[in-house]
C-alpha cells in the first residue's frame, strides 16, 4: 500500500485502530489470502472511505430516526385505542409468552435506567410496574420496539399500523426488524459501506406506493435499506431531503463505489429514486 504522509497514517492507525480500517482496505488487495495490495492501493483512499462511512452512518441514523419516532407514535395510539393504554403488559396480546415476558424484562430495565423528567415524575406519583404505553414507548429502544410488534397476535391494529405506512403487516415487521439491525450498526460504528445486511426486509409484491420496478435487487445490500427509508419517508413527509442529502455526501466523496453498497446499473431510472 502506498502512504504518502506516513505519520498521518501512523497516527490514525494508532487512533482508529488497524481492525476497523482493515475493513475499508479489503476492497484494495489484489490477493485476499495472500494480503497484497493492488499496484495503485493508497491509504488515503482507505481513509477517505472510512470519513464516508462515518457520515453515512449519521445520515442513515438520522433519517431512521425520523421513522421510529413515527412508528412509536403509530404503535402507542392505534393499540392503545384498539385495547388499552397498559396493552404492552398484556399477554394476551402477544404470540409468544416466552417472548412476551423477555420483552417486558427488557423494558422495564430502560424503565429504572431512565432519568427523563417525565419517567421520574410517574414514579413518584404513581405505583404501577410500568407507565402507559404512550409514556414507555418513548423510552424503549428501536430493537425493543421492532419485538413488540412482531409479536403481536394479527389483528386489525396491527395492520392497521403497518397500513399507515403503506404496507402489509408482515413486510412492515420485516422492515422493521432490519431497520432496527441498521440502526443498531449505526450506534455501534460499524462499517456500513459495502456491508451484508444480515436481516433481510421482504419486498412488498403489490406496493401501496412507489417502489423499486427492479424485482432482482438484493435486499441484503444497503442500496435496499436506502430504497426502504426512501419509501417510508415519502409517506411520513413528502418533501423529505434524503436523497438530496445522500447525493451531497457521494457528490463530496466521488471515488465511493456505489456499486459496492448494491446499487444496480440503472438505478436512476426508478421512479423511487427520481428527483
Amino acid at each position: 500500500m502506498i502512504f504518502t504522509d506516513e505519520a498521518k497514517a501512523l497516527y490514525l492507525l494508532e487512533k482508529i485502530g488497524y481492525y476497523r480500517l482493515s475493513g475499508y482496505w479489503y476492497p484494495l488487495l489484489a490477493d485476499k489470502e495472500k494480503h497484497t495490495f493492488k499496484p495503485d492501493a493508497n491509504f488515503e483512499t482507505v481513509f477517505s472511505l472510512y470519513k464516508f462511512d462515518r457520515e453515512l452512518r449519521k445520515l442513515v441514523n438520522a433519517e431512521i430516526e425520523k421513522i421510529e419516532v413515527a412508528i412509536r407514535v403509530k404503535m402507542a395510539y392505534e393499540l392503545s385505542m384498539a385495547y388499552h393504554l397498559f396493552w404492552i403488559e398484556d399477554a394476551s396480546l402477544f404470540s409468544s409468552s416466552h417472548n412476551h415476558l423477555a420483552t417486558l424484562d427488557k423494558i422495564n430495565e430502560e424503565y429504572m435506567r431512565s432519568n427523563e423528567e417525565f419517567i421520574i415524575a410517574f414514579k413518584n406519583k404513581y405505583s404501577d410496574p410500568l407507565p402507559p404505553a404512550c409514556i414507555i414507548l418513548e423510552i424503549t429502544s428501536f430493537g425493543t420496539l421492532s419485538r413488540l410488534y412482531r409479536n403481536l397476535k394479527p389483528s386489525k391494529a396491527k395492520r392497521d399500523i403497518a397500513k399507515s405506512f403503506a404496507l402489509p403487516d408482515i413486510v412492515f415487521d420485516s422492515w422493521l426488524h432490519s431497520l432496527a439491525c441498521v440502526r443498531n450498526r449505526c450506534a455501534h460504528h460499524t462499517r456500513l459501506w459495502n456491508s451484508l445486511i444480515k436481516i433481510q426486509p421482504l419486498s412488498p409484491r403489490r406496493p401501496q406506493r412507489t417502489w423499486l420496478e427492479n424485482n432482482t435487487t438484493c435486499s441484503n445490500r444497503i442500496y435496499y435499506v436506502f430504497s426502504m427509508i426512501i419509501y417510508l419517508l415519502n409517506e411520513i413527509n413528502p418533501n423529505h431531503t434524503f436523497k438530496q442529502k445522500l447525493e451531497e455526501l457521494f457528490a463530496k466523496y466521488p471515488n465511493v463505489d456505489r456499486a459496492a453498497m448494491g446499487f444496480p446499473p440503472a438505478w436512476q431510472n426508478e421512479p423511487l429514486w427520481a428527483k
